[in-house]
């Protein structure tokens, strides 16, 4: 009777991390510290990047958009988690989950693209520094994170549309605390999710060419940086390169490792930590990570904390 009624209902239960009362609270705790400090984390970037005219460069302006980015993708699950955990209450409305897929894909999308640019952005700025400001001008800037957003809007809208057009025919149960695609494709069925299929080959595709710009970029910059004479240019280039590299390395290992693994009908512990590991905690630690070897985001930082002004000559793309 449970399982007809789950079948039948227009949502999906999310079955979440546990069913005892006490680990839901405890989960609801550690998502909400999580959540908080990436809140904090990436809007403290986002104001400093903008207020603060020493953080005006390309670097720092894909940087605001990589912190508006985390800050929305996390915000696209974990509030949703927190609740279903305090409510014991894991159900979510079909327009609720569309709505959720869309986001998580797009900005996932844009999170891959964006951390493309910037890796192309250090490439420029370490293997050609006399040519960087023609190559990395204003203009160019702004319509690079123009097609970072649209890119991601694309994908989410593809992948949204053929994953909701399928025929869900199983009880709507998802062993995640999120709903995500390849458990909704295990609700099906018949082979009408063919078109899923395409679109996050497509994507795929477009992910390893990402990937693959991202370590030919590094290569070149790792043999210029190591042609350095000076132990002090080299230190100051690894500190401009290593948080990016880091970064890029924990959210395309984990989510590449997410999306290759088997889907289980009953996910172990280290299934979920997975999920984790590439939604909650890139946009809590990405604010830390390129904040601890930076000393002029550490600098408009105590500035921020102190109250000081923020003085705003030769902005570059301030406005944006």
């Amino acid at each position: 009777m449970v399982m007809t009624n789950v079948t039948a209902m227009s949502g999906f239960l999310l079955m979440g991390f546990s069913d005892i009362r006490e680990l839901q609270i405890l989960h609801a705790l550690l998502f909400l510290v999580m959540y908080l400090l990436a809140l904090a984390g990436n809007l403290i970037i986002i104001i400093i990047t903008t207020l603060d005219q020493h953080l005006q460069p390309p670097m720092y302006y894909f940087l605001k958009h990589l912190s508006l980015l985390d800050l929305s993708f996390i915000s696209v699950t974990v509030p949703q988690s927190i609740d279903n955990s305090l409510m014991d209450d894991g159900y979510i409305s079909h327009g609720q989950c569309v709505l959720q897929v869309f986001f998580f894909t797009s900005l996932a999308w844009a999170e891959v693209a964006i951390l493309t640019v910037m890796s192309y952005d250090r490439y420029v700025a370490i293997c050609f520094p006399l040519h960087y400001e023609v190559i990395m001008d204003p203009s160019k800037c702004k319509w690079a994170v123009i097609a970072v957003w649209l890119s991601g809007s694309i994908s989410g809208i593809l992948y949204t549309a053929t994953a909701f057009s399928i025929t869900f025919c199983r009880a709507k149960i998802i062993h995640q605390f999120f709903c995500d695609v390849p458990q909704l494709l295990k609700l099906s069925c018949s082979n009408d999710y063919l078109g899923v299929i395409g679109v996050a080959a497509f994507m795929s595709v477009m992910a390893i060419i990402c990937f693959t710009s991202i370590v030919l970029s590094y290569i070149h910059i790792f043999s210029t940086v190591l042609r350095i004479s000076s132990a002090e240019g080299r230190s100051k280039a690894f500190s401009a390169c290593l948080p990016h590299l880091f970064v890029v390395s924990f959210f395309l290992s984990t989510g590449i490792f997410e999306f290759l693994k088997p889907t289980s009908d009953s996910p172990t512990a280290f299934d979920l930590m997975i999920s984790i590991f590439y939604t909650v905690m890139p946009p809590a630690l990405n604010p830390i990570i390129y904040s601890l070897r930076n000393e002029a985001m550490k600098g408009a930082f105590r500035k921020l904390l102190m109250g000081g002004e923020f003085t705003r000559k030769k902005i570059f793309l301030s406005c944006c």
